[in-house]
């Protein structure tokens, strides 16, 4: 088996550069046509309260726009960098619950909180276009600072994304988009742990 380190990645680029595309693709079509293919893949809650939970998957391949280059290196970066690291089923696997993890429970907030008050959640927000990578992004990253092997780098790195996962939901403005990427580097990070307290108890059976 290779080591982890061996590892090319190949499904990132892919990946990106497929969502890039397709960002210049729909920017071509005519406004309202644009408006309602994204929100046709949407993970909002009037698509998911119908049952069209496929959008849990196809709504991470359509983005409001073309990323702009520091987003898209940033992405290619820590998707290509958990690749490397761990893999391409398992970089998937991270991506993937953070996206879907994280959109479920955005709805099943949202979802409570309509029942609570109808001024909480309008039907313009329950329509929203909510698309793009950012969910199994905030979750790769913050299962990437976790791993970090060096103590000290791997606290701050952890207080740090907590910190800037933290302010937009503070904020007076927030919508739930902000609460979903707080929620999604929380999965990222329990889920790193997870792996890596596993990690170490195979190890520890190995030296036995």
């Amino acid at each position: 088996m290779k080591a982890p380190s061996a590892y090319a990645p190949w499904l990132t680029p892919l990946y990106v550069g497929a969502v890039q595309l397709g960002a210049y693709a729909t920017a071509r079509m005519p406004a309202h046509e644009r408006a309602e293919l994204l929100r046709a893949h949407s993970t909002n809650v009037h698509n998911l309260r119908a049952g069209r939970w496929r959008t849990l998957a196809t709504s991470a391949v359509f983005v409001e726009s073309p990323l702009p280059v520091p987003y898209g290196l940033a992405l290619l970066a820590a998707l290509g960098t958990a690749e490397a690291a761990w893999g391409t089923r398992r970089a998937a696997g991270m991506f993937a619950a953070g996206h879907i993890g994280a959109s479920v429970l955005v709805y099943g907030g949202l979802r409570a909180a309509r029942a609570l008050s109808h001024e909480y959640v309008t039907p313009d927000t329950e329509r929203a276009v909510d698309v793009g990578a950012s969910y199994g992004f905030y979750a790769t990253v913050g299962a990437l600072a976790v791993s970090v092997p060096h103590r000290g780098v791997r606290a701050a790195a952890t207080a740090g994304l907590l910190a800037l996962g933290a302010h937009p939901v503070l904020r007076r403005e927030r919508d739930f988009t902000d609460v979903g990427h707080l929620t999604a580097l929380l999965l990222g990070m329990g889920a790193g742990a997870l792996f890596k307290a596993r990690h170490r108890a195979r190890a520890g059976r190995r030296d036995t």
